[in-house]
C-alpha cells in the first residue's frame, strides 16, 4: 500500500488550518491534474478560478476559495505548507550503504559509516567522506578532500584535490567543485598562468545545481557560506565570496574575488564584475550587470545593464518604447524653430 494520510494528519504536520471534510489522501499534484484522491495548492488567489474547478481533495492556500468544493489547507505561507506537503509523500531515497566492486577508492581514503560508493566512482587518496554519503557512479573525488556527513554527490560529480564540503552538501550531475579559476597574465611568449593553488570551501546545507562550476582561488579560499542554493550552469570565479542562505539562478556569472552577502538573491543570466561586493539582502532581476559595488542602502532591488535601482529601470523600461516618437516630435520641433528663424 502506498503512502496516505488523513487531511487532519497533514494539517498538523505542514502547520495549516484544515477547512472542509477530513478525508484521506494518497499523493499531490497540480492544481490542473489533481484527482480526488490528492492535495494541490494554490499559490496565489490569481488563480482561483482553478480552484474552483480542480478535482483534489484538498488545496493548500493562503485563503479559502468561495464555490470551490474542495477542502483547504489554510497557511500564511501555502508555497512552504506544500513543499514540507510533498517531503511527507515522497521521503528522499535512501541508497543502500556499502562501495561496489567496480568502483576505485584508495587504500589512504578515509569512509564514515553507512557510505554509498556507487560503481564507477574514483575516491583519492586520502580523501575523507562523511557518515551516510551517497557517491554516485562516475563521480571523482580528489586527494586530500573532506566531505562532510549526510552529503549526496550526482553522477559525474568533479571534485578536484584539496575541496571541503561541509554536512548536507547536495551536487547535482556535472557539477564540477575545485577547477583552476582563469588566471593569465600577458607574457612575451603569450598568456602565462598563473598558479591556482587556493581551494574551495562549501558550508553545511547547500545546493548546487546540474554543470555549475565553482572555480578554486588562485591563493586562499573560494567559500560559499551555509544554506546557498545555486541553480544549473552557473559560474562562480577564483576567490568569490558567497555568504549564507543566498540563491542564484541559472546562468548567472559571478568574476574573480566579487564578495556577495547574506540572503542576497540574483536572478537568471545576472552577470557580475571583478573585485566587487553585493552587500546582504540585495535582489538582482534576470540579466542584471553589475560593474561595481551595490549597497543595500541605496536599494535593495537592481536591474539592468549597467545595474540601476529596480525602481528606476521599471521608469526607463516604461519609457523605452516612447523614445521614438519623442525623437519624432523634437526633430519636428526643430523644423518649426528653425523654419520660424528663416523668416
Amino acid at each position: 500500500m502506498g503512502i496516505e494520510f488523513r487531511l487532519s494528519v497533514l494539517a498538523e504536520r505542514i502547520g495549516a488550518i484544515l477547512q472542509g471534510e477530513d478525508a484521506v489522501v494518497t499523493g499531490v499534484a497540480s492544481i490542473g491534474e489533481a484527482g480526488p484522491d490528492q492535495v494541490t495548492f494554490l499559490a496565489s488567489h490569481k488563480f482561483a478560478r482553478l480552484a474552483i474547478g480542480t478535482k483534489a481533495s484538498a488545496i493548500v492556500a493562503r485563503s479559502r476559495v468561495e464555490g470551490s468544493g474542495a477542502a483547504f489547507l489554510l497557511s500564511d505561507d501555502p508555497v512552504l505548507a506544500f513543499a514540507r506537503l510533498v517531503e511527507l509523500f515522497h521521503p528522499p531515497a535512501r541508497r543502500p550503504s556499502g562501495i561496489s566492486g567496480s568502483a576505485s577508492v584508495h587504500q589512504g581514503a578515509r569512509l564514515g559509516k553507512d557510505v554509498s560508493v556507487a560503481p564507477f566512482a574514483v575516491i583519492e587518496d586520502g580523501a575523507a567522506i562523511g557518515d551516510r554519503t551517497v557517491v554516485f557512479p562516475g563521480v571523482f573525488v580528489g586527494e586530500g578532500v573532506s566531505v562532510g556527513d549526510d552529503c549526496v554527490l550526482h553522477p559525474n560529480v568533479v571534485i578536484y584535490h584539496g575541496v571541503r564540503l561541509g554536512s548536507r552538501v547536495i551536487l547535482h550531475a556535472g557539477c564540477v567543485i575545485g577547477a583552476d579559476g582563469f588566471g593569465y597574465v600577458p607574457s612575451p611568449e603569450g598568456l602565462r598562468k598563473i598558479p591556482q593553488v587556493g581551494t574551495v570551501e562549501i558550508g553545511d546545507d547547500v545546493e548546487i545545481g546540474a554543470n555549475t562550476a565553482v572555480d578554486r582561488a588562485a591563493l586562499g579560499v573560494t567559500r560559499i557560506g551555509r544554506g546557498t542554493k545555486i541553480d544549473n550552469l552557473v559560474q562562480v570565479a577564483h576567490n568569490v565570496v558567497i555568504g549564507t542562505d543566498t540563491a542564484i539562478a541559472a546562468q548567472a556569472g559571478i568574476s574573480g574575488s566579487v564578495r556577495i552577502g547574506n540572503r542576497v538573491m540574483i536572478g537568471g543570466q545576472a552577470g557580475l564584475a571583478g573585485h566587487i561586493e553585493v552587500e546582504d539582502g540585495i535582489m538582482l532581476g534576470a540579466k542584471t550587470g553589475v560593474a561595481g559595488t551595490l549597497k543595500s542602502s541605496e536599494s535593495r532591488a537592481w536591474s539592468g545593464t549597467p545595474a540601476i535601482p529596480h525602481p528606476a529601470w521599471l521608469k526607463m523600461s516604461a519609457l523605452l518604447p516612447k523614445i521614438p516618437d519623442l525623437f519624432r516630435r523634437v526633430r519636428n520641433l526643430e523644423e518649426r524653430i528653425k523654419m520660424k528663424g528663416e523668416e
